[in-house]
């Protein structure tokens, strides 16, 4: 009767032990220097070599040259260790004997002396299994045995064992087998076996595996009977009903070029496998892509590929078809490869800011700035484009817009132009309408129809404002962006200055009233205030026409373009003059007799 291939090639050395080094070395190293303790604890993944190291272990205590770290194999002791028969071994499932009074029984063998062998060798396999009451019985015995005893503890789950047990032993942990490891020896059996493979054959059985040889070395005996004499692709996966990688990369093609069709018929192919299965092939196919692959696909998509499986599992878990499941999980992945990733999005955003720049409205390029002067001329018509083309649409009627003026400019040397730059205001002011411009096309129209330049001198600004109704609002909204752009345009530390006229028609006469100064302080130095003085001259309020407007001016906010405070009545502009008739000011002054009343409006 033929043997299985993990208990036919089950190693019978240290030497013979695949991935597991350390632990080999450690125990090579303990025998040869007679260092030895009385209890052992291997944990690991089942199939790791726990038990086989157990037994090497055993067999390499009791040769008749040891101990030692290489049995011979040949004397009484090694040959009946190998089969198994060894008298002074005692090999236990805690499984099926996991009671106090199985432990009990050990205990009561642990007080004679071996029979043929220099120790009596007691391996507990998956000693997780053991009742609490069974743990603490071994306790005392575990902790000081006779000199002749040792324990040799098997686990696949060392988390459940009492921390008294794990105290007593020296603890070993086993490492999951690698992938290439496994190949190698399982190539190896099939050469012994003479059967022929393709190695991305064994590498499926190695990977299926999970890092387990005993598993491996079953699915190539299962695979050497299917296979009929070689193992292939074709049969290792029909065998394990999972789908072949080359398709997978197929897929993962399609999807990468936005092929739906291609999509739809790996669906109605894909349609007899498990869909759980599907993604977990298609998770490893992933990974090998990210550690391995050509860089076919960037981290960023593979990423985003791992979370739409994620969510497909979870999907699974909660019970929904799998068909649709698999579906969704690949159409989703068709729309995340149109996705763009944060890198290429800034980019494209820093090529249209470039491409913004407008160049029909550029007078003077830097080609231009040594060349003659000659006259260039943009007209209405070029200009309405071009900002139709850069700014929002605007919501004014096309008849209703005031006309621009017809823009011309005489290019000069640079010297020319920064002295004319210095001198020109007008030029800086149609500067200023163009940036309204360049920003909103709407508030650059309602600014140009509105506001007309009177001077600019020592850093103030004046002009003068028709808004009424809604250009008024519109210009109270957008303060803040028009005064940001007269300090680009005139200077950090410009003033505005602004003069509130009414308009032709619904006045005969137009009255200016100077409503708004960035500086108060110089204004307060240059107009008189509004005063009270009880001293030998009588009560009297400077309110002529020049002082009423710098008075408004200084202590109010502008009614025409500043925002207001509402139209609460605290909030309505009062008549100065008037505040001294308020009985609690007169109250104010009978009480303290001021020499001077000063009245500002708190801001």
């Amino acid at each position: 009767m033929s043997l299985a291939l993990a208990r036919k090639y089950r190693p019978a050395t240290f030497d013979d032990l695949i991935g597991q080094e350390t632990v080999s070395h450690t125990l090579s190293a303990a025998l040869e220097g007679n260092r030895l303790s009385h209890a052992y604890l291997f944990s690991g993944l089942r199939g790791s070599g726990k038990t086989s190291t157990a037994r090497i272990f055993a067999k390499a205590l009791l040769c008749e040259k040891g101990p030692t770290a290489t049995p011979c194999g040949e004397c009484t002791h090694c040959v009946m260790a190998a089969e198994n028969r060894h008298m002074d071994i005692i090999e236990m499932d805690a499984a099926s004997n996991r009671g106090i009074d199985d432990i009990k029984e050990l205990i009561e063998h642990t007080k004679y002396k071996p029979g043929s062998g220099r120790f009596k060798i007691f391996i507990i396999d998956e000693v997780h299994m053991l009742t609490t009451q069974a743990f603490n019985a071994l306790l005392k015995t575990l902790e000081e045995p006779p000199d002749f005893v040792k324990f040799i503890l098997a686990t696949t789950d060392p988390l459940k064992l009492p921390a008294t047990i794990l105290s007593r032993t020296q603890h070993f942990r086993f490492k999951k087998i690698p992938q290439h490891l496994i190949e190698k020896h399982l190539a190896h059996i099939l050469h012994l076996e003479n059967v022929g493979f393709d190695p991305e054959a064994i590498a499926i059985i190695a990977r299926s595996g999970a890092g387990s040889l005993r598993d491996s070395l079953t699915l190539l005996d299962q695979a050497i009977v299917y296979a009929n004499g070689h193992v292939d692709v074709a049969t290792v996966t029909d065998m394990l009903g999972i789908i072949e990688p080359g398709k997978l990369e197929t897929l993962v093609t399609h999807v990468t070029n936005q092929n739906e069709d291609a999509v739809l018929a790996f669906l109605k192919e894909a349609s007899e496998f498990e869909a759980e299965m599907i993604l977990d092939e298609l998770t490893l196919y992933l990974k090998n892509l990210l550690l391995y692959g050509n860089r076919t696909l960037s981290p960023v998509i593979i990423e985003r590929f791992f979370r739409i499986i994620a969510d497909a599992k979870h999907l699974l878990s909660l019970g929904a078809e799998g068909e649709f499941v698999l579906s969704l999980t690949l159409f989703k992945m068709l729309e995340s490869m149109k996705i763009k990733e944060i890198d290429a999005v800034i980019k494209e955003l820093e090529t249209e800011l470039r491409g913004i720049n407008i160049d029909k409205i550029t007078l003077t390029s830097a080609t231009q700035t040594h060349a003659p002067k000659e006259v260039i001329t943009i007209t209405e018509e070029e200009i309405d484009n071009t900002l139709r083309e850069t700014s929002p649409k605007s919501t004014i009627p096309e008849k209703e817009r005031k006309p621009r003026p017809e823009i011309s400019a005489q290019p000069v040397s640079s010297e020319a132009s920064d002295a004319e730059a210095v001198s020109s205001r007008t030029t800086k002011f149609d500067a200023l309408i163009k940036k309204i411009y360049d920003r909103d096309y709407d508030l650059g129209s309602c600014f140009e129809r509105n506001i007309s330049f009177v001077s600019f001198e020592n850093n103030l600004l004046t002009w003068e404002s028709v808004a009424e109704g809604e250009d008024r609002m519109m210009l109270k909204n957008y303060w803040g962006i028009i005064r940001t752009f007269v300090q680009e345009v005139f200077g950090i530390e410009t003033q505005i200055k602004n003069i509130a006229k009414k308009k032709a028609h619904s006045v005969g006469k137009q009255e200016a009233n100077i409503e708004n100064v960035a500086n108060p302080e110089q204004a307060r130095e240059e107009t008189p205030h509004l005063s009270h003085t009880t001293d030998q001259t009588p009560l009297s309020v400077h309110n002529d026409a020049d002082s009423g407007s710098m008075l408004e001016e200084v202590e109010m906010k502008s009614s025409c373009i500043a925002p207001d405070a509402g139209e609460t009545e605290a909030a309505k502009e009062k008549d100065p003059s008037s505040l001294l008739e308020e009985p609690m000011i007169k109250t104010a002054m009978e009480l303290f007799s001021p020499k001077k009343v000063r009245i500002k409006r708190n801001t």
